[in-house]
């Protein structure tokens, strides 16, 4: 496994954002629902209920009905969980492209969400954002991973 990078311009350098197949859906289900099997990518417990990411087919075939369909972006560098800056910079990028985003931090890499009519551009935008930061990354810390 390869080390987590916290310096701004290395991860934006380091990026390489790549878009996952498929189309995934944000839900909202009650507390007490039983979350588990295929399709489920990330669950997260609210006040006024749990927030459930999953595949779309596995939402349709259990009837959930959809707040947000998404594509899925992951940027493959390994993201220190507190380096500063990575979320603020993509998303100002994104949102300066007037495209929306929904993130996930996990253990080792940052997710994005965009809309799924907005995939390409989205890939596009990231890897511009990540063209220039290429400039200005530290010469002596090659990307990893």
């Amino acid at each position: 496994m390869s080390q987590a990078i916290s310096d701004l311009n290395t991860l934006l350098a380091s990026m390489r954002p790549e878009l996952q197949p498929g189309v995934y859906v944000f839900a909202s289900l009650p507390h007490d629902a039983v979350v588990s099997g295929a399709g489920i990518v990330a669950t997260f417990r609210e006040r006024e209920g749990m927030t459930v990411v999953m595949e779309e087919a596995a939402a349709q075939a259990a009837n959930i009905a959809p707040l947000f369909r998404a594509a899925w972006i992951t940027l493959t560098v390994h993201s220190d969980l507190a380096a500063v800056g990575l979320t603020a910079a993509f998303a100002r990028a994104l949102g300066d492209a007037g495209i929306s985003c929904n993130v996930l931090a996990a253990a080792y890499h940052d997710h994005i969400f965009v809309p799924v009519e907005h995939a390409g551009r989205a890939i596009n935008t990231l890897l511009a954002l990540q063209r220039s930061a290429d400039k200005l990354a530290p010469s002596s810390n090659p990307p990893t991973r």
